[in-house]
């Protein structure tokens, strides 16, 4: 059996103008996480990331902690099947088409666009955006412009099933994404029923990981959401 880790990207730089680019925080937590695995020596064959900034930015800094320690680190192999769901996209198209139908998402809206302050936004936005994503999950027809959520399983899907073609047996692989990615990565592994896929997501923390055991023909959950190169619990974020 080989194993596959799947590491979230760091804390990203949520409400700034440039979503896809690294906190400070999230540059440390990929730092604090290099330095783990260097100490742990561990040794990887084979390095993936999604095609986002905040998931190269990660693996990047990874790689710069094992090359510091004269560590052997991988060329970094893009996939884009390991892009997070078009974020960009369900705001922009389906909250319009949303609040139309649906005046209690309006309230939703509404309470997210008068919260003020870090916290409270965070917390207004993600009221709304959960109820916006099982929106997005259970729409019978296509949104021009949009990936659907069979559209995305299936990519996930095929983004393992990569992987996993690739020859060799007892191969240790990682590969930098994000928390849709993860929690549908999961979904696929447990066969468990689709509203998983986004409970799991919710849950899923900045530069955590989540292993696999895989090989040709079969893929298994080994561990989820692990963080033990984040021993202060401050360092632990969702976005």
């Amino acid at each position: 059996m080989s194993s596959l880790t799947l590491v979230r990207h760091g804390q990203a730089s949520f409400f700034a103008d440039d979503y896809d680019k690294l906190s400070p925080l999230g540059e440390k937590q990929a730092e604090l996480l290099g330095e783990h695995w260097v100490r742990r020596d561990f040794v990887f064959d084979e390095i993936y990331c999604g095609p986002r900034s905040r998931q190269a930015r990660t693996a990047h800094i990874v790689g710069e902690r094992y090359r510091a320690a004269g560590k052997p680190w991988p060329d970094v192999i893009t996939l884009p099947e390991l892009d997070e769901y078009d974020l960009n996209g369900l705001v922009g198209k389906l909250i319009p088409e949303l609040m139309d139908r649906d005046p209690g998402f309006g309230d939703l809206v509404e309470s997210y666009q008068r919260s003020d302050g870090e916290t409270e936004k965070t917390r207004a936005f993600q009221r709304m955006f959960e109820v916006l994503l099982r929106h997005w999950q259970s729409l019978p027809h296509q949104v021009d412009g949009i990936e659907t959520w069979l559209a995305f399983r299936e990519r996930v899907r095929r983004g393992v099933d990569r992987i996993r073609a690739r020859p060799g047996s007892g191969r240790r692989v990682a590969a930098f994404t994000s928390g849709g990615f993860i929690g549908t990565a999961v979904h696929l592994a447990l066969d468990a029923p689709a509203a998983a896929a986004l409970e799991v997501n919710w849950r899923i923390r900045n530069c955590s990981l989540t292993d696999f055991l895989f090989s040709r023909d079969r893929l298994t959950l080994d561990s989820f959401n692990a963080v033990p190169h984040l021993e202060d619990t401050a360092a632990w974020t969702y976005r």
